[in-house]
C-alpha cells in the first residue's frame, strides 16, 4: 500500500483520504529539588537506591507530605498554558502493581485536577493551530527495573520513585505528525521559559504518550492506541507516521483496530504492541486518605501570576513590534529562551540604545547559530558573545568594516577570543573607503578584462562580477557600495 501526506494534513491512498487524529499526554518533570511527597533528592544520575525516603520506598507507617514547591510550578505551568486553575483539588490513588511501584499504587489526581482546561497556539506554514489542553494534574513517578544487568535477573532502581510529574493532557487537537511535533516542542518551550520542567527528554524528564487514531475525513473518531513513553521530539513525528500507516492498512484490509497501549522502536521505526488499553476503571481510583484535598487561595495564584516571566509568543510579538524583526526568524529566535535572550542582548547597547535588529537577527540566525550547529554547541558554549557579536555589528554599521571582513573578524574571535575592535586596529582589517583608491582598482580592473566590459554592457547583472574582482584586489577590504557606484558610472549600466 502506497500511502503519502498530502499539504492539506490527509493521507492519501488509492481507497480515499485518510485523517489522523492525534492526542498527547506529556510527562513533564517539575523542576524541584526535592520529591513531590518527601524530602529525598531529585538531582539525575546517582548510584542506584541513593535518593530513596523511606517514603518513597513505601516502608510501613510512613505518610507522604505535600512539596509546596511542586504544587506551585505546577500552578505556574497552567497560567502559562492559559488553563483554568482549580482551588481544589484531590489526590487519588491510581492502583496497579509492578515491581517499580512499591506501593502497588501511584498517587495521582483523577476527577479533580490542579489544572483544567487551557490552550496552546501552534504557528504552522498554514497558519495558527489552538491545541485545547484536557487537564493537567500532578502525580508522583515510577522507579526504573533494569534488566540488562544480570542473565537471569531483573533490579528495581528508586531513585525516580517520588519525584513529581505534571501530566499534560491534550485535547484531539493534532491532525499530523508535523503538528504533534510543533505542539510537543512549543510545550517544551513555555515550560523552560516558566521554569517548571528543564525539558531534558534525554534524561528523561520529558516524555509523551501519543495517542493515534486515523478516520474517513468528517467521520465519527476512530479508535486510537496509545504509544507510550517516547522520549524525542522527532521520534514523536516518526511513531505517528508508521502508526497511521499501520492503522490505515488494517482498516483497508477490512480489519478492526483494537485499542491497545503500544511501544515504539526507534531501531526499528516501527510500533509494537505492549497489552491491552485500561480503562480509568481498571485502575480502581479512589481519593488517596492519607492527603486532604489541596486548596489554593485566589491570593496565591494572583501572586504566582504577577512573578511570570515573558512567554514565546508575548516575546515573538515584542520582537516584530519593537525590532521589527520577521515573523519567522522571531519565532527561530524565541523556540529557546537562551537564545530569545542573547538575541536581545546583541540587539541592545551597554547604554540601552538599539542596534540594527534585522543585521542582529541575520548574524545570530545565519552565522552564530549555523556555525553553532555545525559544532554541535549549544548557545551556552559559544565562544562568541553576545558582547562580542554586538561590538562586530557596530564595527559594520559604522562602516569601519565590510560584511566580508567582518566574516573574517567572527572567525578570529571564535578561534582566539578578543575584543573586535582591537583585533581589527591590530591587523589592520579596517574598510578601504578612500574613493580615489578604490577608484584605482576599479580601473585596473576595466583595464584588464576589456571582453568583460562589453558583456556588462549588454547583461547589466555582469557587474557582479566585476565587484567580486575589485574586492579581490583589496583584499576583501574596499567598500562594496562605494565599489558598486563606481563601476556603474565606469561601465555605463
Amino acid at each position: 500500500m502506497n500511502v503519502q501526506a498530502s499539504n492539506s494534513n490527509l493521507i492519501k491512498s488509492a481507497t480515499g483520504d485518510w485523517e489522523v487524529v492525534v492526542g498527547l499526554e506529556v510527562h513533564a518533570q517539575v523542576s524541584s529539588n526535592a520529591k513531590l511527597f518527601s524530602g529525598a533528592a531529585t538531582a539525575f544520575g546517582g548510584e542506584p537506591n541513593s535518593h530513596v525516603s523511606l517514603v518513597d520506598a513505601a516502608m510501613p507507617g510512613m505518610l507522604p507530605v505535600i512539596n509546596e514547591e511542586c504544587v506551585a510550578q505546577a500552578v505556574r505551568t497552567g497560567l502559562g498554558l492559559n488553563a483554568k486553575i482549580n482551588l481544589r483539588s484531590v489526590f487519588d490513588r491510581k492502583n496497579y502493581f509492578y515491581p517499580d511501584l512499591p506501593q502497588g499504587y501511584q498517587i495521582s489526581q483523577y476527577k479533580s485536577p490542579v489544572v483544567g482546561e487551557g490552550e496552546v497556539a501552534v504557528d504552522m506554514p498554514y497558519g495558527t493551530v489552538r491545541v485545547g489542553i484536557e487537564r493537567l494534574h500532578l502525580e508522583q513517578d515510577a522507579g526504573k527495573s533494569l534488566h540488562d544487568q544480570h542473565p537471569t535477573m531483573s533490579f528495581v532502581d528508586l531513585n525516580r520513585s517520588g519525584v513529581a510529574l505534571m501530566e499534560i493532557v491534550s485535547k484531539p487537537d493534532l491532525r499530523s505528525s508535523e503538528e504533534a511535533k510543533a505542539y510537543l516542542a512549543k510545550l517544551r518551550a513555555i515550560m523552560r521559559y516558566l521554569g517548571t520542567c528543564d525539558g531534558d527528554m534525554e534524561k528523561g524528564n520529558l516524555r509523551a504518550d501519543v495517542n493515534v487514531s486515523v478516520r474517513r475525513p468528517g467521520a465519527a473518531l476512530g479508535t486510537r492506541c496509545e504509544i507510550k513513553n517516547v522520549n524525542s521530539i522527532r521520534f514523536v513525528g516518526q511513531a505517528i507516521e508508521y502508526e497511521a500507516r499501520r492503522q490505515i492498512g488494517i482498516l483497508e484490509d477490512g480489519g478492526a483496530i483494537e485499542q491497545e497501549t503500544r511501544l515504539y522502536d526507534a531501531g526499528r521505526n516501527e510500533t509494537r504492541s505492549m497489552r491491552n488499553k485500561e480503562e480509568a476503571h481498571d485502575y480502581r481510583y479512589f481519593p488517596d486518605p492519607d492527603l486532604l484535598p489541596l486548596d489554593l487561595s485566589e491570593a496565591h495564584v494572583e501572586e504566582l501570576r504577577r512573578d511570570l516571566p515573558e512567554l514565546p509568543d508575548a516575546k515573538k510579538a515584542r520582537f516584530m513590534s519593537a525590532f521589527g524583526v520577521a515573523a519567522y526568524d522571531a519565532e527561530v529566535l524565541v523556540a529557546e529562551k537562551e537564545s530569545a535572550d542573547f538575541f536581545e542582548a546583541v540587539v541592545t547597547r551597554a547604554d540601552g540604545t538599539a542596534r540594527d535588529a534585522k543585521l542582529a537577527a541575520n548574524w545570530v540566525l545565519n552565522e552564530l547559530f549555523g556555525r553553532l550547529n555545525r559544532e554541535g554547541r549549544g548557545i551556552a558554549a559559544s565562544p562568541v558573545s553576545s558582547a562580542q557579536l554586538g561590538a562586530i555589528l557596530d564595527l559594520i554599521s559604522e562602516g569601519t568594516i565590510s560584511g566580508k571582513i567582518a566574516k573574517d573578524l567572527f572567525e578570529v574571535v571564535w578561534a582566539e577570543g578578543g575584543e573586535p575592535r582591537t583585533i581589527v586596529e591590530a591587523r589592520g582589517m579596517t574598510q578601504v573607503t578612500d574613493t580615489s583608491a578604490i577608484e584605482k582598482l576599479v580601473d585596473d580592473v576595466i583595464t584588464s578584462n576589456p571582453d568583460k566590459v562589453g558583456q556588462a554592457k549588454m547583461k547589466p547583472a555582469m557587474i557582479g562580477w566585476f565587484v567580486g574582482q575589485v574586492m579581490k584586489a583589496s583584499g576583501g577590504k574596499a567598500n562594496p557600495q562605494t565599489v558598486n557606484d563606481l563601476l556603474k558610472a565606469k561601465l555605463g549600466v
